[in-house]
This record gives C-alpha cells, sequence and structure tokens, in this order.
C-alpha cells in the first residue's frame, strides 16, 4: 500500500513552491507524474503537512491510498524507490577518502568522514525498501571508521556496553591520568575536565602504545581503559556520567559537541569552531603538555559563556 499525493503548487509566492519542492525531494517522494508523488502508507502522515501548507497558500492537494492492482504493479512501483545509484554516488565518496587518507591530515580526514557518515544517514532515512546496497554501504563506512582509527588513532575506543557507574572524585586525587598521545577532542576535552572538576592536581601520561600503560596509572579513551566509550557515549559523556557532572547545562552543552566531533551524529553549531580552534593549536604545539594547557583556555572559555548557570568547584 502507498500514500499519493495529488497536488497542484500555488503560483505564488515562489518561496512557498521553492519549499515544497525541497521537502518532496527530501523525503524521496518517487514522481509519478507532475502533481503526483508517492510515498510507502506509512509516510501519509508527512504528505498530510504538505498538503496543508499547499492549502493554506491558495493551492490544492489531496492524500489518497493506492493499492496495486497486482503483484507486477507493486514492482513497477517499488523501483520508483530504487536508490542504487545514490548509493553507488555515495560509495564513491566513501572510497576516495579511503584512498587519501595518507595524505590527508587528521583534521580534514575526520571532517570529511563525518560528511560521508552524515551523508548515508540522510540516505537511509529515505531508503523505504532497503537492499544489499544499505547493508554493504554499512560495511563500507565501518572500514572507513577503521582505516581512520588505524592512520590517526590507533587504540581508538569502540565502545562498551553497560552502564556507567557512580564515583567518589575524592578517591581520584593526585593520580597519573594515562591516555593515547597527540590527543584530539575527545582526549582535550577530557584531560580539561579531569583538571578543572575531577583532580586538579593530575599528571597526564601520554602513550603511543596504550598497551602499555604504566602501572597505577588512570587510562582514558583508549580500549581497556578505565574510562572509555559506553554504549554510544564518547570518554568526555561518561566522565561527565562517571562523577556526577551529567546535571551541569554548559558542561552538556560542550558534550554534545565534543561527541559531534568524536563520533558523529547530530551537528551542533559551535563544533566547526570548537574544532577549527583545536586543529590550530595542534599545529602552534608539538608537546602534548603544551597542547592540553593551550586547549584548557579554549574549554574554559566555552564554559564561560553566558547564559547557562555556571556549576561551582569539583565534584562531591
Amino acid at each position: 500500500m502507498f500514500a499519493i499525493l495529488i497536488v497542484t503548487l500555488p503560483t505564488q509566492p515562489s518561496a512557498v513552491r521553492l519549499r515544497i519542492w525541497r521537502s518532496l525531494k527530501a523525503l524521496g517522494c518517487a514522481a509519478l507524474r507532475d502533481g503526483a508523488y508517492l510515498l510507502p502508507l506509512e509516510q501519509a502522515g508527512a504528505l498530510e503537512e504538505l498538503a496543508a501548507e499547499v492549502q493554506q497558500h491558495g493551492g490544492t492537494a489531496s492524500v489518497l491510498t493506492l493499492s496495486p492492482r497486482d503483484d507486477r504493479q507493486r514492482l513497477e512501483l517499488l523501483v520508483q524507490f530504487d536508490r542504487g545509484e545514490a548509493f553507488v554516488a555515495w560509495q564513491q565518496t566513501a572510497r576516495a577518502l579511503l584512498a587519501e587518507l595518507e595524505s590527508s591530515t587528521e583534521t580534514e580526514a575526520r571532517r570529511r568522514a563525518r560528511a560521508v557518515a552524515d551523508a548515508l544517514q540522510t540516505l537511509q532515512r529515505i531508503d523505504y525498501y532497503p537492499g544489499l546496497a544499505a547493508e554493504q554501504a554499512q560495511a563500507e563506512l565501518a572500514l572507513l571508521r577503521r582505516a581512520l582509527d588505524l592512520r590517526f588513532s590507533r587504540g581508538e575506543p569502540q565502545g562498551i556496553p553497560g552502564d556507567v557507574p557512580r564515583l567518589d572524585a575524592v578517591k581520584f586525587q593526585h593520580k597519573r591520568w594515562a591516555t593515547r598521545a597527540r590527543p584530539w577532542v575527545d582526549r582535550l576535552a577530557c584531560a580539561w575536565l579531569i583538571r578543572r572538576f575531577i583532580d586538579p592536581d593530575a599528571k597526564f601520561v601520554w602513550l603511543s602504545d596504550p598497551a602499555r600503560a604504566p602501572r597505577g596509572a588512570v587510562g582514558f579513551d583508549f580500549d581497556g581503559a578505565r574510562f572509555t566509550h559506553v554504549g554510544n557515549r564518547v570518554t568526555f559523556e561518561v566522565l561527565l556520567a562517571s562523577f556526577g557532572l551529567d546535571q551541569d547545562p554548559r558542561l552538556l552543552s560542550i558534550a554534545t559537541a565534543v561527541h559531534y566531533l568524536d563520533a558523529g551524529g547530530i551537528p551542533v553549531p559551535q563544533a566547526a569552531g570548537l574544532e577549527a580552534v583545536l586543529a590550530g593549536l595542534r599545529e602552534l604545539h608539538t608537546h602534548d603538555d603544551d597542547l592540553v594547557q593551550a586547549a584548557a583556555t579554549m574549554f574554559d572559555a566555552l564554559y564561560a559563556l553566558p547564559g547557562i548557570p555556571a556549576r561551582k568547584g569539583r565534584a562531591k
């Protein structure tokens, strides 16, 4: 069963016509002819919203149910939703990035990888009848992410299942905290959070090989570390939850940007600026301790932004 929108768009204003066209494209509608747009019946609500907008501006629109006469006609309609060419174009983009990893900077490669992942997510939203192409694309995205980690970030956490237990920050004072060398967004944010809210006297150990973390050091943001990715939460978010900092709106705002830059997902406005500044600091500072100190100033500034009540003091 399908839902079909029969529509005559208003001649004016042109902005409404353009918005309706864009909405039809974003929904992945099949165009049977001019003014007749098809979606699976489950998506009828989206067509109803478009119909209401058209009618509000003087056009005509009806949403009807369409039932194929037989299997042959049903297959003819399903062909209208074939996303094969779109998946091929996506695959070409993903493979181009994979081929260029060796000559790319980490910042540029991760930016492009997020764009590739976002493009696949957008395509999957309108792939109403997924097949082998969708499965292959998901496998290629996983391959790209593994290659990215091997190139720039050996030991990148893969995420473990389970809950995040609440811990007492008093038991984590005057510690050595170990993580992978040449820290990037998640590790830089974690280092700032640790010194600002958890262990002000923290000393950091930068590991070229995470498997050789010194005994007694508190590991973070690598596979097997004391603090690492849990479920879909990046290490910064895990630290927030572990030490009762996840009720602070300013820290949560920073966390949304860190999550997007480290793991993808929902874009946030501040992410691009955060990434650009950290990339510049990384170019300026070859020593990781200097980089962390410089990045801390930026995170302090983000935390000081007005409009959201700030949390005082260290976690208890």
